[in-house]
């Protein structure tokens, strides 16, 4: 199963990083290349443990839903949100913020696994692992910018 960590250094305290990382408004604004929008759940503010939100998007070229849930949530220190429904067969995204000295380390671990077996697994490889990381990296660079 492929793993991505990263790992963003923020000139903010780690409540504040945490914050806007559960914020669902943030995220929408964040993703505005691939045209997320709330289509469910929590529409506004920030996600706490075991709120939803459904999400639809455009990733390459292709319209997709997903509906995830918080189901870790120890603040300011870290959450998990996972997929309920949708287009992958995992997905696991763990958030983890330590603070030192008035800057964040906000770390985004993620597994995920795509449906269809073997074609799956080498659509994660080739293709996904790239793509997800790249959108990652923006995200953290839009909450850098914003927090900074």
């Amino acid at each position: 199963m492929p793993r991505i960590v990263l790992e963003t250094l923020v000139p903010a305290p780690a409540r504040a990083c945490f914050d806007l990382s559960l914020s669902v408004d943030a995220h929408v604004e964040s993703m505005t290349r691939s045209r997320e929008r709330i289509v469910g759940g929590v529409a506004a503010g920030a996600m706490s443990l075991g709120d939803t939100v459904t999400w639809k998007a455009r990733h390459f070229g292709l319209p997709f839903t997903m509906t995830s849930r918080i189901s870790e949530y120890d603040a300011p220190r870290r959450f998990v949100d996972e997929q309920v429904r949708g287009p992958f067969k995992r997905w696991w995204h763990e958030h983890t913020f330590e603070e030192s000295d008035g800057v964040t380390t906000m770390a985004d671990t993620v597994e995920f696994a795509s449906p269809l077996g073997p074609v799956g697994r080498s659509v994660d490889v080739v293709v996904l692992t790239r793509y997800l990381t790249r959108l990652l990296e923006a995200r953290n660079r839009w909450l850098v910018a914003s927090l900074s």
